[in-house]
């Protein structure tokens, strides 16, 4: 069964909503906490060591109450047990979505078409642990017989994307192999990533589901010709490796049949970097702590398909983005991660939510008279202080905004993590509550600078009210990545079942695909 087919905006919570927002738009933050002195605890949802505070967005316990009231005329909960149970409902192509079973270490069945996937997923992801470690361990040997010190994954959007980051995220964590990435058609990015690399001791991962993908394909040839200036056509086996479903074009460039992973239909690119696309990952930073990734998603996944919506971190992300998208006309939300690692989320989470999500029609075909989507962008902290966050304290923008903190960092530099995490909370706080003409005036004043109060105080107030949330782990482990990606991942879904939209197709990427095959074609 496909999931519901309900406009949100004929329902009775959106009308409710709507009033809602009429009667509560001019309350400030800052009034809403002086009427509540416990808000911070009583607006902040926890699993495990993940705090999500809530408190300082334009709500109130009636606007969580009504979107949750949304959530439910919708169909939220019929549909959430159709995406975790194999329901077919990427309708549009055909297809069960099920990323989540790929993380899914009970001894339930999932079943699409009436077979159980579990036995196909757990025979992969031993496959990826036997190869992982033989690796790693310099069993496997390149063909002048020495041990392999480089990997590159050769991929590009969800095959690219997903294993950067969370590679990128958890460097500390690597071993000693080297990864890195080539995904952009553009020559120069292929040949900057050769002059780095020795053809002897180099495995290629190259990632396309039908081993016609375009970049990845020129990508892999350009590298095979490379790798054959110094190598024979018999050792491209000991080299290259796939992640693909089209046997006979693997078969074809010279890859062992059993260094082949699979993909699977009923996982999308921009969310499979659970399955073997992940396997670039386990290369990384070993198999043990790609498995801690994956059980920190299921932890996340249980949360999502058990908790009560008003608990529930990832529908309460998704709400709160459709109160500011959809009644605040809020465009953009900003991913704002205080740990030098995730330098590469927002990027990810561009993909998984514009892609998602930036659709113009609903489930039964008709254009859309609200707005759907959400523009992601953002930075790390503190480089974005420093960057683009004038415009969020004091431009003309409502952009609300994610900050991701750690309690502890990673190496223990406690000064600057101390200076690291004040400035997190201090960001929040300002965007909160911002700085009154009266507390500008005694600024002035008391630094002596009275004669130039009336000239300067327009410039330094801040109006504040500006909304964010404060999501917060103890520390960036596999596991804790594994939740955090999670929870963008379920926010997604949420959406795009309270949009009336369908979230994973992507047909808006293809018709620029074939003007460029038939302008390559005419050249």
């Amino acid at each position: 069964m496909a999931l519901q087919n309900i406009n949100p905006t004929t329902t009775a919570a959106w009308n409710e909503l709507t009033k809602h927002f009429n009667e509560t738009n001019s309350i400030t933050i800052k009034e809403l906490f002086q009427k509540n002195e416990q808000r911070e605890s009583d607006f902040t949802l926890c699993l495990d060591e993940l705090s999500v505070d809530i408190s300082k967005n334009r709500i109130n316990k009636q606007t969580i109450d009504l979107l949750v009231e949304l959530a439910e005329q919708v169909g939220l909960k019929d549909a959430i047990e159709k995406y975790f149970t194999g329901d077919i409902i990427n309708v549009t192509e055909e297809r069960a979505v099920l990323h989540t079973a790929l993380r899914n270490f009970s001894d339930a069945p999932i079943l699409v078409e009436g077979k159980d996937i579990k036995p196909k997923i757990q025979s992969t992801l031993k496959k990826i642990r036997a190869f992982s470690n033989k690796v790693i361990s310099g069993k496997w040997k390149g063909y002048t017989g020495k041990a392999i010190t480089d990997v590159v994954n050769i991929g590009i959007g969800g095959s690219d994307l997903g294993p950067d980051m969370i590679v990128e995220s958890l460097q500390f964590y690597k071993n000693k192999l080297t990864t890195h990435f080539v995904s952009n058609v553009d020559g120069d990015h292929v040949q900057e990533v050769l002059k780095k690399i020795n053809p002897e001791t180099t495995l290629f991962v190259i990632v396309s589901k039908t081993f016609t993908t375009q970049e990845t394909i020129s990508n892999a040839n350009t590298i095979k010709d490379w790798f054959m200036r110094s190598a024979s056509v018999f050792d491209v086996a000991k080299h290259f490796v796939a992640v693909s479903t089209n046997l006979e074009a693997v078969y074809d460039f010279g890859i062992d049949k059993n260094n082949v992973f699979p993909m699977w239909n009923w996982v999308g690119g921009r969310f499979s970097l659970w399955s073997a696309v992940g396997l670039s990952i386990s290369l990384s930073i070993g198999f043990d702590n790609y498995q801690d990734l994956l059980k920190g998603a299921e932890k996340m996944d249980t949360h999502f398909r058990s908790a009560n919506f008003d608990q529930n971190i990832p529908v309460v992300l998704a709400l709160l983005s459709i109160w500011y998208n959809n009644f605040y006309n809020a465009e953009t939300e900003a991913i704002l991660p205080y740990t030098q690692y995730l330098s590469k989320l927002p990027s990810y989470l561009q993909q998984a939510i514009m892609e998602s999500n930036g659709k113009g029609v609903d489930r039964n075909g008709d254009v859309i008279s609200y707005q759907t989507g959400t523009i992601v962008w953002g930075s790390t902290g503190t480089n974005m202080q420093h960057a683009f966050m004038q415009l969020v304290h004091q431009g003309t923008k409502l952009i609300p905004a994610d900050f991701i903190g750690f309690s502890e960092s990673l190496y223990g530099l406690t000064d600057h993590h101390k200076k690291l995490m004040a400035n997190y909370k201090a960001q929040m706080e300002a965007l909160a509550f911002g700085k009154t003409k009266e507390e500008v005036h005694l600024e002035l004043k008391t630094c002596g600078l009275e004669e130039k109060i009336s000239q300067l105080l327009p410039f330094k107030v801040f109006e504040g009210n500006r909304p964010s949330n404060a999501i917060k782990f103890n520390k960036l482990t596999p596991f804790t990545l594994g939740m955090l990606v999670a929870t963008y991942e379920h926010k997604i879904f949420v959406q795009g079942v309270v949009w009336n939209i369908y979230s994973y197709d992507q047909f808006g990427v293809e018709l620029g695909k074939e003007l460029a095959n038939k302008i390559l074609k005419s050249s």
